[in-house]
């Protein structure tokens, strides 16, 4: 498997699997291991020490959008709180985006009914410290196609990342390179003071 392969895997088969019980779903086990195991393999060779974890969902009910995640232990270890690297499949499942996002339930928590204002003020902020990226990680909003509290705040917590379409994922080169500048843009927010 590659990298492009696993990420196209999970776009194509997630809407029928999602019809399946999650415990146990091969597909499931692709987003928990898999894919996890792509992305590591694909990080830079001087990405010593990352975690790369992928949920499904929890229990026995399949995310409304499921995604893969590369953690710096010194930000966080959880897409819950501080900020990652994160691969998020939307509703329509023709694309996936690489997205460098806050945690979410963090801010719910913190802030209420005000979280997606709150996150997507702090985004603003957090993009003006990341303009070298601008151009290589253009996206600064995203949309996931589907309703519900987590999948808006992943909307919110969006700070800037790249779209690829299914078709693109044919090109592990480009996936690559993505990928690393994904996580140089996540060092350069460390090194500029994070979420502070």
């Amino acid at each position: 498997m590659s990298l492009g392969h696993a990420l196209r895997r999970i776009i194509r088969e997630y809407p029928l699997a999602r019809l399946d019980p999650l415990p146990r779903h091969p597909l499931a086990h692709v987003i928990r291991r898999g894919a996890p195991d792509e992305v590591r393999a694909a990080l830079p060779a001087d990405a010593p020490g990352l975690l790369v974890k992928g949920s499904p969902g929890r229990g026995l009910h399949w995310a409304a959008v499921p995604w893969i995640a590369v953690f710096d232990p010194a930000v966080t270890t959880s897409a819950t709180e501080g900020f990652y690297l994160v691969y998020l499949f939307p509703a329509d499942r023709e694309a996936v985006h690489l997205s460098l996002a806050q945690g979410t339930v963090a801010a719910m928590r913190a802030h209420g009914p005000r979280a997606e204002a709150a996150l997507r003020a702090d985004g603003e902020r957090l993009r003006a410290r990341l303009p070298d990226f601008a151009a290589r990680l253009p996206e600064t909003a995203i949309g996931l196609g589907s309703e519900g509290d987590l999948p808006r705040g992943y909307e919110a917590a969006h700070i800037l990342g790249i779209t690829t379409p299914i078709t693109g994922l044919d090109d592990e080169t480009r996936l690559r390179r993505d990928l690393a500048t994904g996580l140089d843009a996540y060092r350069a927010l460390r090194a500029r003071g994070g979420l502070n």
